[in-house]
């Protein structure tokens, strides 16, 4: 049967009224998500920066997919925006030549391949995680220690550590080179990250700032993938790895403190208590920086952060995510004089506290 076209003004009133356009996107967004994630575990966009543009069946074929769906795959590629074709030929964006070729030392794939081999699978448990208040990750297992959580899991097992410190390397690589550009660096002779993973964060402050000194401190496990890092970095006589346990230990002594990525695993008064810590190992001016998806304070624009946050359900018995306000507020009831907040990159920020 034929159908009468729409009038004008019913076709104005659809195009003015809701669709489900951004509803079926966001439902749907876990598509495009997983096709990035497995063309960083196959190693594609490394393949094309070894070698250079290539057409979808030699790209296939050094890839070792199947037939079937490789082109679909490639092209749903191209249209997310994550690789170009011409004439054919598929080549990196300009943004993936640089950031998912895994020879670059600008590789972020480390949290992606992280996501892809760890947070994929557990976030599909998330309503269990709204309802019960309890973590969905590898504590869920039969053969998790009784009482244990995320790092006793991660740093039991070497290589699942490996790929956790590459995964925070590739998380804070970007806020390093923003840390480095953005504090006033001459005024401090020392920096010791803490909870420091492989180091990418003093490297890249102490790159930037010949006269600075310091490292990194974090449970010993990680000290030969800091040592191997800084070293690769050629800072193995300014650097140093600081082992210990930051709930148990006190920490080192520096005029800068940095805690990237670490109050958010904890809950409140754990945060406190991390806080306190570092002030008490501060001198009298120095200067303690956190920084990591801050939520912003209005709690409506940072979508990462507000995720990052539900991302602490599924992996912490307690953590959260926060507000700049919130930290500023810790920071007050453990003694910091004055305390400021800067945008760095991205979702992230850093909270400045001064003793």
């Amino acid at each position: 049967m034929a159908t009468q076209p729409m009038s004008t003004d019913a076709a104005s009133a659809q195009a003015q009224g809701p669709t489900p356009d951004a509803i079926m996107q966001l439902g749907m967004a876990f598509w495009g998500s997983k096709a990035l994630l497995s063309a960083v575990e196959l190693g594609l966009f490394s393949e094309l920066c070894a070698a250079g543009p290539l057409d979808a069946e030699a790209l296939r074929e050094r890839l070792g997919l199947h037939a079937r769906s490789a082109r679909d795959f490639f092209d749903a590629l191209v249209a997310l925006g994550m690789l170009e074709r011409d004439d054919g030929r598929y080549e990196n964006t300009p943004a993936t030549e640089l950031f998912l070729d895994r020879a670059k030392p600008s590789y972020i794939g480390g949290i992606l391949e992280m996501a892809n081999a760890r947070l994929f699978g557990f976030w599909n448990s998330l309503s269990e995680g709204l309802r019960s208040g309890e973590p969905q990750n590898e504590v869920k297992s039969a053969d998790s220690e009784p009482g244990g959580g995320l790092f006793d899991a991660l740093y039991a097992d070497p290589e699942r550590l490996r790929g956790f410190a590459k995964g925070m390397t590739g998380i804070s690589m970007g806020a390093a080179h923003a840390l480095a550009a953005s504090f006033p660096w001459e005024r401090y002779q020392s920096v010791i990250d803490v909870g420091c993973a492989e180091g990418c964060v003093p490297a890249q402050i102490a790159l930037a700032h010949e006269h600075l000194g310091g490292g990194g401190f974090d449970l010993p496990p990680i000290g030969p993938l800091f040592d191997d890092h800084v070293a690769a970095a050629g800072l193995g006589e300014r650097l140093r790895f600081y082992p210990g346990d930051f709930f148990a230990d006190p920490l080192p002594q520096a005029d800068v403190l940095v805690m990237g990525h670490i109050l958010h695993d904890w809950n409140a008064d754990e945060k406190r208590t991390l806080l306190d810590k570092a002030y008490a190992a501060l001198p009298d001016g120095g200067a303690l920086i956190v920084y990591e998806a801050i939520i912003d304070d209005d709690r409506r624009e940072n979508a990462f952060g507000l995720l990052m946050s539900l991302n602490m359900l599924i992996e912490t018995p307690g953590g959260f995510d926060y507000t700049a306000e919130d930290c500023k507020g810790w920071m007050r009831d453990v003694g910091f004089s004055d305390s400021y907040a800067r945008p760095l990159v991205g979702p992230d920020s850093m909270v400045v506290g001064i003793k």
